[in-house]
């Protein structure tokens, strides 16, 4: 193969990501696990564009597990982490938060227990080796344009996603309901892998619209995390694990201060809102315009 090929070189760049950060990951390396998680996700959204037939489902099923397998880890590694950062703040009552935090490590260790089993059963490098073989397949099945076709779907996918952004920020509405605006995120997280796929094939050094639903993703990845934290945190008070009254109420006093943190978010994404709007509106008349221009 042609490492020159963009479609090629967007591959082994993702693929060379999850093979960086796999190892330390299953070590248990937080960060790591975080890293991997995302090659895992940014494979898998340029799979659609660079295989072919049963292939490709394949390759995504096996991508998928991994995905999932460190999905779980990574969820409590970032409520162990949000509670640390609530530690130092005097209004949190400590006694709920430290047996919250412990009762979270223990179920992290079974969750990277199961994570590990997984990762265990897969053979990295014979992986990396049919994802590569499956696109050289494909480069070789399509013309000598392949590269320009590919990106002029890549651009009617990102239409698509536009509009599905466009959907959940309206049913979000402007007021805080946490399940729409879960929503948003992942329909922001879908534009700006196709428009990173989009700007690779098209060589392009444009970065503000991605860096924009980067900054939306996150302050929203934020928001789902609080809320996922509060869930948590309500499960413990209604378990054998709260043993006293005073815990309980020590608990609903750190729910409070998250729910406050939550509606502080939900501001900053609203001073988002247009911007998102008008990057929808600009990704989905793409097809009207050169593609090189698109990313």
């Amino acid at each position: 193969m042609n490492d020159s090929h963009p479609s090629e070189v967007m591959i082994r760049q993702r693929l060379l990501a999850l093979h960086r950060t796999l190892p330390s990951a299953s070590s248990g390396d937080v960060n790591a696990i975080h890293q991997a998680r995302v090659a895992t996700r940014r494979v898998r959204a340029a799979l659609p564009i660079v295989t072919r037939g049963s292939s490709r489902r394949k390759l995504k099923k096996s991508f998928t597990r991994l995905t999932r397998a460190l999905g779980g880890v990574r969820e409590l590694d970032v409520a162990i982490l949000t509670l640390d950062e609530l530690a130092s703040d005097p209004s949190v009552p400590r006694e709920g938060l430290d047996l919250l935090k412990v009762i979270l490590q223990e179920q992290r260790q079974r969750l990277y227990t199961e994570m590990n089993r997984t990762v265990e059963h897969v053979d990295l490098d014979r992986l990396q080796r049919k994802t590569l073989a499956a696109v050289e397949r494909a480069i070789e099945h399509d013309s000598e344009q392949s590269d320009l076709k590919r990106l002029k779907s890549v651009i009617k996918r990102g239409g698509r996603r536009a509009y599905a952004l466009q959907a959940a920020i309206e049913n979000a509405g402007n007021i805080y309901l946490a399940d729409r605006l879960h929503q948003v995120r992942i329909a922001v997280k879908k534009l700006r892998y196709v428009l990173e796929i989009a700007r690779e094939l098209s060589r392009s050094r444009a970065s503000a619209r991605i860096r924009l639903l980067k900054n939306v993703q996150d302050l929203l990845g934020r928001m789902h995390d609080l809320e996922v934290l509060i869930t948590r945190i309500r499960a413990l008070q209604g378990s054998d694990r709260a043993p006293s009254l005073k815990i309980s109420a020590d608990l609903d006093r750190l729910v409070r201060r998250l729910e406050m943190e939550c509606r502080q978010l939900h501001v900053r994404y609203m001073g988002f809102k247009k911007k998102l709007l008008e990057l929808c509106d600009y990704v989905a008349a793409a097809d009207d315009r050169q593609p090189a221009s698109a990313a």
